[in-house]
């Protein structure tokens, strides 16, 4: 009886598992908000006594489909992610090289199911827009 108990529970694992991989998952509504924040603490440059500077400009990229479905309500879910990264930084003391910018752009198709978030300091500056991270300085992070 406990052997056929053990074969069953180990069959339900591998069962759980393989559905995992093969089915894209449903993420928990503050999971993007707690990897910003993430991305702020592990990348923070500590530059003084009091001064810890973290990235400012974000990159979320997103399955097609999940990106079709956020983008019809407009910038205001940018807002809210860039104002989320604001109390973050707030609370513990960070600086920003300049004005927080979060954008939403559609990843490739062997997304399916995932995001990744790309994160980097930009300096404000007039003629470059803070949201548009150059290629060589981009840093992913997932």
């Amino acid at each position: 009886m406990r052997l056929t108990s053990l074969i069953e529970h180990t069959m339900e694992r591998w069962t759980t598992t393989l559905w995992t991989l093969l089915l894209p998952t449903r993420h928990q509504r503050g999971e993007v908000v707690a990897t910003l924040r993430r991305q702020c603490d592990d990348s923070a440059l500590i530059l003084g006594h009091e001064r810890v500077l973290v990235p400012n400009a974000f990159v979320i990229e997103l399955p097609p489909e999940s990106h079709r479905r956020l983008t019809t309500t407009g910038p205001e879910l940018s807002r809210h992610l860039a104002a989320q990264v604001h109390r973050h930084a707030a609370e513990q003391g960070y600086t920003f090289a300049g004005p927080v910018a979060v954008s939403l752009r559609p990843a490739g198709a062997e997304a399916v199911g995932r995001f990744r978030i790309h994160g980097r300091i930009a300096p404000h500056t007039m003629g470059r827009s803070a949201g548009r991270p150059a290629a060589a300085e981009t840093l992913c992070f997932e």
